[in-house]
């Protein structure tokens, strides 16, 4: 029984999106924490396989994930992108898994609407008796639906606006009468620009929305800004590389020192706008601890005659922030209008036995239909 109930119940303490605040012994580990973190996971294969790096790249199917406004600059007049994610394949964990539909439309080539679902799947609750005899089990689930629109301000430059709803069911409410699922609504504001000399700039601020609620107190979401840029170098008609790079920054308060009881108040009530505003200048330890709050991921990708593509990135964040760090290698191929991408982790640093997706492979399916004229 007891091997049993850790394969289901250590996923979810390890994906848990609501963690108690706390400090390593050291007293300087301070990560942030919010509810919801699935929308912070890189939600297709080819970017998986680029160190997470989405802003800026060239657009796809996957791009209202990222940047939205880099939707109405896709050649394609419609796309579809479906992706599986399993988390903790080394556990034998069943259940526990992340899967990702895109969609968009080119109303003209000025404008395109997107679609999306997220889906993750935290695995499975078995509940047993005080006599240890199995009594049920439960199966958590986060999910996001969203809906964007984005334009061109010109042949170079576009915005996007998305929103988004959230849903988050952590245990059976039925069994638990002080729990109630949680949801919010949040929205995402981006542009991106790319001129004649190979360049791309992007910038997204995601999940900008109301905080979620299970029962005790709200709980932030992950809002975010995302800034990016890269450079695409085409040699010849058959070959072409691109190089990219993504800083990211939790627009989320720091969380206070546990044992000052009116710093903690303070900041489960602040308000969520002011929330985005002061996270840039709130952490306990002043600007050297603000600045370890940004995370980096860089990301290369070749490809061959449009058909044939490898990819490699970089992950990294502060080992007092959580201590993400991994490097990613993708390949993908592409076939008239059908296109199949996977990615691969590899944890570097002190932490390479604690990631969910070490020997994970994410896998994408793509597809481009009626290719239209591009304006780039």
């Amino acid at each position: 029984m007891i091997s049993k109930l850790t394969k289901t119940i250590l996923p979810v303490l390890l994906l848990m999106t609501i963690t108690q605040i706390s400090f390593a012994q050291s007293g300087k580990e301070n990560p942030i924490t919010t509810a919801v973190p699935f929308l912070r996971l890189a939600a297709d294969a080819r970017t998986g396989g680029m160190g997470d790096v989405g802003v800026a790249t060239n657009p796809d199917a996957n791009s209202m994930f990222y940047n939205g406004s880099k939707t109405a600059f896709n050649d394609a007049q419609y796309g579809i992108g479906l992706t599986y994610t399993p988390w903790l394949s080394e556990l034998d964990v069943k259940n526990l898994y992340q899967i990702s539909l895109s969609s968009f439309y080119k109303l003209n080539d000025k404008e395109a609407i997107s679609f999306g679902v997220r889906n993750f799947s935290l695995g499975t609750f078995t509940f047993t008796d005080n006599i240890g005899q199995e009594t049920g089990s439960y199966k958590p689930t986060d999910i996001a639906v969203e809906a964007g629109y984005s334009r061109k301000l010109s042949t170079k430059m576009g915005v996007g606006i998305s929103l988004r709803y959230i849903g988050s069911k952590l245990a059976n409410t039925s069994t638990n009468a002080n729990y109630k699922s949680g949801s919010a609504v949040a929205a995402d504001i981006s542009t991106f620009y790319m001129n004649d000399k190979g360049w791309n700039f992007g910038a997204a601020i995601t999940n900008l929305g109301s905080k979620i609620n299970y029962g005790g107190a709200d709980n932030y979401i992950p809002a975010n800004l995302a800034l990016g840029a890269a450079y695409n170098k085409k040699f010849n008609e058959e070959n072409k590389i691109s190089f990219a790079l993504d800083v990211n920054k939790l627009m989320v308060p720091t969380p206070p020192d546990p044992s000052d009881a009116a710093k903690v108040a303070a900041y489960e009530n602040k308000g969520v706008v002011s929330s985005w505003f002061s996270s840039f200048g709130d952490a306990p330890d002043g600007f050297s601890e603000e600045i370890k709050e940004f995370q980096l991921g860089l990301g290369t990708e070749y490809t061959y005659k449009d058909q044939f593509s490898l990819r490699a990135g970089y992950f990294t964040e502060s080992k007092l922030k959580g201590n993400r760090n991994y490097l990613t290698v993708g390949a993908g191929v592409q076939y008239k209008v059908a296109g199949l991408n996977f990615s691969y982790l590899v944890p570097t640093g002190n932490n390479t036995n604690t990631n969910a997706l070490k020997n994970t492979i994410r896998l994408s399916l793509l597809f481009d239909f009626n290719n239209a004229t591009s304006s780039k």
